[in-house]
């Protein structure tokens, strides 16, 4: 008999009656979501983790109360070639393939201005790497081509479109007194997004209420006297994990305020990514929409900045 550790595999046998076509696909889909090898109908494998004993588990639990049958087995290869052939079974290379066509289609024909269209395309693929990568078990060429591929298509789409966006500094976030940023100019990248929007708000709302604006075509025309913010050597930057606007709450103390703090997160997962917010896609539309509407970068904090009061009343109550 084999010791637990040589148990390498998970195999959860569910059996369902034919007619019971609801939890049937809902084991199917769930059981193709998780990246399971199929043995034969009613038989999946999985490499023995925390998560496939999860994953087997919950399944388990849901066919039986459709009224089916189910085990979870721990298995191991009876010798090398059976377990390369299992191995195989979970070989994304196909997968990844179709990813890098899709990269490569989506690099060729990139429009010559930032389009709605374009910023889903994007999105989609990162989601189609995240999701396929968390299924791949064992992670080869492939996937670092793939993921190589997909960093240089997003370098360029941030060259071409955002040109001067931050990279994280590293350090501590020094505490400012507001005090002392009061009646100030600030400056920031022109054709203002989600971070340069918010951490523009967030500035004259609670931290300068007399803050004028200025505009930049490159951080290389920030006048000397202004405060700059999200741009390389500003003032105000992303800083380790944390984007602009988490950066400037942290500054003048006001992280502890749980309306500000659940507008940082929805800033930083649309800026960056990361734990998804249930707002973010309803949000970027109407941001997106008033970017497209308004003529300048005046008229769009303005408008956005309605938008992040609303927000904030929200969030607050």
């Amino acid at each position: 008999m084999k010791n637990a550790q040589s148990v390498h595999w998970l195999a959860l046998v569910a059996s369902l009656a034919t007619h019971s076509a609801t939890p049937r696909m809902r084991l199917w889909r769930a059981v193709k979501a998780g990246g399971c090898a199929v043995l034969r109908d009613g038989v999946y494998l999985l490499p023995r983790c925390e998560g496939a004993e999860k994953l087997f588990g919950e399944l388990a639990q849901d066919v039986e109360e459709s009224g089916g049958t189910a085990y979870q087995l721990g298995i191991a290869a009876r010798d090398e070639a059976q377990e390369t052939a299992f191995r195989a079974l979970f070989d994304r290379t196909t997968q990844y393939a179709e990813l890098a066509g899709e990269i490569a289609g989506t690099q060729a024909a990139l429009p010559p201005a930032e389009t709605p269209a374009l910023r889903k395309a994007m999105k989609n693929l990162r989601r189609d790497f995240t999701a396929l990568a968390a299924i791949d078990f064992f992670p080869g060429a492939a996937r670092e081509q793939v993921e190589s591929a997909l960093g240089e298509l997003e370098g360029a789409v941030q060259a071409r479109f955002s040109p001067g966006e931050p990279q994280p500094a590293a350090g501590e976030i020094a505490r400012r007194d507001p005090l002392d940023y009061r009646g100030r100019v600030w400056a920031t990248r022109r054709h203002l997004w989600v971070d340069r929007m918010a951490s523009a708000w967030l500035i004259r709302r609670f931290i300068d209420p007399q803050a004028r604006f200025v505009w930049l075509e490159s951080p290389a025309d920030c006048p000397p006297e202004a405060l700059g913010f999200d741009f390389d050597g500003a003032a105000f930057t992303h800083v380790g994990n944390r984007v602009t606007f988490e950066v400037l709450a942290a500054s003048f103390a006001l992280g502890a305020d749980p309306a500000l703090a659940k507008l940082a997160a929805l800033v930083h997962f649309l800026d960056a990514g990361g734990i998804p917010v249930a707002d973010a896609a309803g949000v970027e539309t109407l941001l997106a929409g008033l970017r497209n509407r308004c003529a300048d970068d005046d008229e769009l904090l303005a408008e956005a900045s309605r938008l992040f009061d609303l927000l904030y009343t929200a969030y607050a109550e």
